[in-house]
């Protein structure tokens, strides 16, 4: 078995089977609450819906859920696999509809791949739902299915397969044009693949301007030509009277090619036939019509779209459908008109000309990045999709007469689309989407262990490490063997067997401790410990960052890594950072594993190391320093000591945003830090980094949220030492790993 099946099949059947549950959103926990919930209290919604059917809205779940509904006969890559088996699929999509738009949903999957069959038990269960997204439905019945339901029902009503990559290929063709200064009515199109996805594309692009003379079609027998009796109704539309037979005929002096087929099509002689500054359009999936690297090779002018997220100009359809139902379902829409999916198009072509937030920036390692030939659609994790993509179709659909329910107060939907997801839903990924570009090699100074060993393989396979294992050559292979685990090619290192290594690395040891009581002879002894072996891989430039510590006591996995890299220059400490991720947003907690009570000296380091470890994240750190003071309202040692730490730090860092002594909640609160201390430099902005008097006060604070389930905690992030050495929680789970070595080579890329 593949680790990759192995892995999936893993996930969908671990703890409870599949990816979605519902979660009651009320109280339920006193005998008040259920006689509210239910009988007899739920009498008085129903009674109340029954005088008034729109008060479904008011009363239930209805204007936030969504139905994916799939009869499996043509999922993404794996075709008609029946209804049973798409359901993974659809539960996926659920899953997206969640995490990017707050939306809630049922999967529906309909054992019929009877059109009419199908229809009539749709609109049979349409009342329970905002919305309907129809998905991995096959042509031609998907056409006449999400005709007929649109007509028929007044809720939106989309085929995602059809629309999603239409929306989104039509935002990047008008910037693509811009890029390369072309007229959208001027430009030669030839698209391979006449399926639903392909037409819809086709007919959106007619829409933006492209002429009907000049879009060119071909299907799997070669050009769709007026001349053939035998073309449904949806193909004849887009029959050419041209003398051309074939894809190569149609790409000779083409502008734009749109490939919605299969692997490999495409030859570079057909690409080097196109015009000048041409614009392809490359979208099968998993692998393009032809691949990025030979495409640019060979036409090194061209603008290059694919599905891949591996490659610039990713046409992912989670940049549309998210935000038009989110749209849709807050002006209770009657449908999804062609006006709301132009205001889509629109909109997304438009954000990808504004300034690129920071947290883009850091995933994708750029300092700028700018709309050009690489960046001509947003990124799927930009934040800003769901304030811009979202209004602009409830706009739509008030000005096109749809919406039911219009909104009034367009700064307030603003900031309600903002709260929903929480303001930086997508550190995780752009950390992850960062390690990406520039993967460092990580050592694991545990690799005789299982969870160590899988996590050394999702790094690898995911692009975002290269590992090195340290231990038991014998061992490693053995558990590597029973678990199926794929780390092929993988460099396996046991310190054991390496004895003029050893003997070298404990001469370098002797030399850094000799005047610190360790003798020559220790230090030997110490480099048989992987531990001590491990950090001096780093220092020598045989690895460029370490994980250890996932079955030792913290303070014996850092000595090592202090012992041999050192403390960063102008520095007294090193200090532990955990990153929490919040629903409203990421906080960083410093010092809350290294320093159990630190002094005002090194309160000031731990400052100045979390300011810094903040900046690389691509955040401005705004930083409040915690006590169960405000500003001199009670008195003792912690508010005299976090207060002497704050004037230290406006007299040498002067451009640091820090204010304290104050209590957390104050900190956290803006509207009780504005009303009470309306003098503090926190005010405008939300805190994102609380620096704690004393350990114990940290890690009792990061332990609770995350025990209670209010964050995740990511860390420990280890701070102030001159290379990347970072040290596992006991016990860490296997996701845990992966995020540390996440933060380890983007801490070694910083440091690099």
């Amino acid at each position: 078995m593949s680790s990759l099946k192995e892995d999936s099949l893993s996930y969908h059947s671990k703890g409870r089977p599949g990816k979605i549950a519902v979660v009651s959103t009320k109280p339920t926990n006193t005998k008040r609450d259920l006689s509210l919930a239910y009988s007899p209290g739920v009498a008085e919604p129903c009674l109340a819906i029954a005088e008034k059917p729109e008060d479904v809205y008011k009363y239930t779940a209805k204007g936030n859920l969504v139905a994916v509904i799939s009869n499996g006969t043509a999922v993404l890559g794996l075709g008609d696999i029946g209804p049973e088996a798409s359901k993974p699929v659809m539960e996926g999509k659920g899953v997206l509809f969640k995490i990017f738009a707050d939306i809630d949903v049922f999967d529906i999957e309909i054992n019929t791949k009877d059109t009419e069959e199908f229809i009539q038990t749709v609109k049979n269960i349409a009342c329970t739902f905002g919305g309907i997204n129809l998905e991995d439905i096959k042509a031609p019945e998907c056409f006449e299915i999400e005709k007929r339901l649109k007509e028929e029902l007044d809720i939106p009503i989309m085929h995602d397969d059809q629309h999603g990559t239409a929306i989104i290929t039509g935002a990047a063709l008008l910037n693509a044009l811009l890029v390369v200064g072309k007229k959208i009515e001027d430009v030669q199109v030839v698209y391979n693949g006449a399926g639903a996805s392909a037409i819809s594309c086709a007919k959106i692009m007619l829409a933006l301007g492209v002429k009907p003379e000049n879009l060119v079609m071909c299907d799997s027998k070669g050009v769709i030509r007026k001349d053939n009796p035998n073309l449904d109704a949806n193909k004849q539309q887009f029959a050419t009277s041209r003398d051309i037979k074939t894809l190569q005929d149609a790409m000779i002096n083409a502008d734009v090619f749109v490939g919605l087929s299969k692997a490999d099509v495409v030859t570079p002689d057909m690409l080097r036939t196109m015009n000048k500054d041409c614009v392809v359009f490359a979208l099968a999936n998993p692998n393009p019509e032809i691949s990025y690297e030979l495409a640019m090779a060979s036409r090194p002018d061209i603008i290059m779209c694919t599905g891949r997220s591996d490659h610039p100009n990713q046409v992912n359809n989670v940049l549309g459908f998210p935000y038009i139902f989110r749209g849709a379902l807050d002006v209770r829409a009657s449908k999804i008109t062609e006006e709301m999916k132009l205001a889509a198009v629109y909109a997304l072509a438009n954000l990808a000309k504004e300034p690129v937030p920071e947290i883009v920036l850091l995933a994708y390692d750029e300092k700028n990045v700018t709309f050009g030939k690489t960046y001509i659609i947003p990124k799927p994790i930009d934040p800003r999709l769901i304030t811009t993509v979202s209004p602009a179709v409830a706009k739509a659909a008030m000005e096109s007469g749809v919406a039911k329910n219009p909104i009034t107060d367009w700064e307030a939907y603003h900031n309600q689309l903002l709260n929903r997801l929480g303001r930086e839903n997508n550190f995780i990924r752009a950390l992850s989407d960062k390690a990406k570009q520039n993967p460092k090699r990580v050592v694991f100074s545990e690799a005789d262990n299982y969870k160590i060993l899988r996590a050394a393989q999702i790094v690898k396979d995911d692009g975002i490490a290269i590992p090195i294992l340290l231990g038991n050559k014998a061992k490693i292979q053995q558990i590597i063997e029973e678990n199926q685990i794929n780390l092929v090619d993988v460099q396996i290192i046991d310190p054991m067997e390496e004895e003029v290594k050893r003997n070298s690395f404990a001469e370098i040891l002797y030399k850094k401790r000799q005047r610190r009581g360790m003798s020559l002879h220790e230090a030997k002894k110490l480099m048989r410990d992987r531990h001590y072996f491990a950090p001096m891989m780093v220092e020598m430039g045989e690895a460029d960052a370490m994980i250890s510590g996932l079955t030792k006591n913290y303070p014996s996995t850092i000595r090592p890594a202090l012992q041999i890299l050192g403390k960063e220059e102008n520095t007294s400490v090193v200090a532990g950072m955990y990153i929490m991720l919040s629903k409203k947003g990421t906080l960083f907690f410093a010092d809350c594993t290294v320093n159990p009570v630190p002094s005002v000296d090194e309160l000031v380091d731990i400052s100045k190391l979390a300011h810094n470890a903040v900046k690389k994240f691509n955040r401005n750190p705004r930083m409040a320093l915690l006590s169960y003071s405000n500003f001199g309202s009670a008195s003792g040692d912690v508010p005299s000591k976090m207060s002497a730490v704050r004037e230290r730090l406006k007299k040498e860092f002067p451009y640091m945003v820090v204010d304290g002594e104050i209590q957390a909640n104050i900190a956290l609160n803006q509207k009780l830090l504005n009303e009470n201390f309306p003098f503090s430099e926190l005010n405008g902005e939300p805190v994102n980094t609380l620096i704690f008097p004393s350990l114990s006060s940290g890690n009792i604070t990061y332990k609770m949220l995350q025990e209670l389930g209010a964050a995740e905690a990511v860390g420990p992030v280890l701070l102030g030492l001159k290379k990347s050495a970072h040290v596992l929680q006991l016990g860490s789970s296997i996701r845990e790993i992966v995020n540390m070595v996440t933060i380890a080579v983007v801490d070694a890329q910083a440091k690099s």
